[in-house]
């Protein structure tokens, strides 16, 4: 563990992304896309109600997610500004959940559930002492 914090963070990040966008790729779901498609799959959103689930996910400004659904048929708009998934939208969300749940058991694999947990609390508390940090300042 000769590397610090920062590095294990952005190393990982990379690998995510990498590991996120290999195991979709011939669905023609980019990550923000399969973000969305997640958030629709619990059921009709505004474009305000998707655009504030997604936000703690990316800080660039790529292309609206929601046209790359909608592109495809995967999602529609229901009238009254709501969004939904269509037939083709739902089962596009099985197959990449299958997907999503095997890489997420591949991250995780050799790690019990309380060391998960202890991992996520402890990167809880690491972001709360910078923001807190960050608001005195």
């Amino acid at each position: 563990m000769d590397k610090p914090l920062g590095y294990w963070l952005m190393h990982l990040h990379n690998l995510l992304e990498e590991q996120f966008a290999r195991t979709l790729a011939d669905l023609g779901l980019s990550r923000r896309q399969w973000q969305a498609l997640n958030f629709l799959s619990r059921g009709d959103a505004t474009r305000e109600e998707l655009a504030t689930a997604l936000a703690h996910f990316s800080t660039d400004s790529g292309p609206d997610p929601l046209e790359g659904l909608t592109a495809r048929g995967w999602a529609a708009s229901t009238g009254g500004g709501a969004v939904a998934l269509t037939e083709a939208g739902r089962a596009t969300h099985l197959e990449a959940s299958r997907r999503v749940e095997v890489s997420r058991a591949t991250v995780l694999g050799g790690l019990t559930l309380d060391q998960y947990a202890e991992t996520m609390r402890i990167l809880s508390v690491m972001a709360g002492n910078v923001e807190a940090d960050l608001a005195r300042s």
